[in-house]
């Protein structure tokens, strides 16, 4: 900025003065101070996970195989999920295999669903559960129709050992199917009737090898084609 020269004594003086202090003015007014203690934006909110699992406790949500795959038995039938109900049709082996596992429990717990005969004259529901750190099958309406049992203690299967029964069940009507497994024992229930109380502590727990693929916890049938539903774990 040019001062124009001023040569009339005090008077002179005076005017130097308000012009120097008007340039000093001009500058700070276009080089205002950053502001002090400024406050920083928050940070955007985190999106939540999206889950494609189900919790344990109601493990079908009556409408998809959400945490279940299809397990991959040679010559299967189909499984489709719909009203409610997972339906599975005629095959060599046909089943599901629970996929949401991480708070699947091996111990002091019960697993229940309602499962159906829709057609053919064999198993229609083999649970395939954990029990510590070995897995167990119990098998419905196995051996031609009315065997039930599991699968396997001392080597032997359900239709040879100490938990071996025999059952009526009728085709097209719903059965109310339950497992605990509590440290030392297995027990089962179809309806209201008790079917399995067996001591697991000096025997030996396992598998036919065909139910392998169901472990952790699954389901399947036997050249039948049959319907599942209501179908949970429940930690007691």
């Amino acid at each position: 900025m040019m001062i124009p020269m001023i040569r009339h004594g005090a008077t002179g003086a005076f005017a130097l003065a308000a012009l120097l202090v008007a340039a000093g003015c001009s500058r700070t007014m276009k080089e205002p101070a950053p502001a002090v203690n400024a406050t920083p934006p928050a940070p955007a909110p985190a999106k939540p996970a999206v889950s494609t699992t189900l919790p344990v406790g109601v493990i079908f949500d009556g409408k998809t195989l959400t945490g279940w795959e299809i397990t991959d038995f040679a010559g299967h039938g189909t499984v489709l999920a719909t009203n409610g109900e997972i339906r599975v049709g005629l095959g060599h082996m046909t089943g599901i295999t629970l996929t949401n596992t991480n708070d699947l429990p091996r111990m002091n717990y019960e697993v229940s669903l309602e499962a159906m005969r829709v057609d053919g004259s064999d198993f229609f529901c083999a649970v395939t559960f954990p029990v510590g750190k070995d897995h167990c099958s119990l098998i419905v309406g196995g051996w031609g129709g009315g065997v039930v049992g599991l699968s396997n203690i001392n080597s032997e299967d359900a239709s040879q050992n100490e938990t071996t029964k025999y059952m009526n069940f009728a085709n097209n009507k719903w059965f109310r199917v339950r497992v605990r497994v509590v440290p030392g024992k297995i027990l089962a229930w179809i309806d209201d009737d008790q079917v399995v109380d067996v001591d697991t502590a000096e025997k030996v727990i396992g598998l036919r090898i065909e139910t392998e693929s169901c472990t952790p916890l699954g389901f399947a049938t036997w050249n039948t084609a049959a319907a599942w539903r209501n179908i949970q774990v429940k930690k007691l």
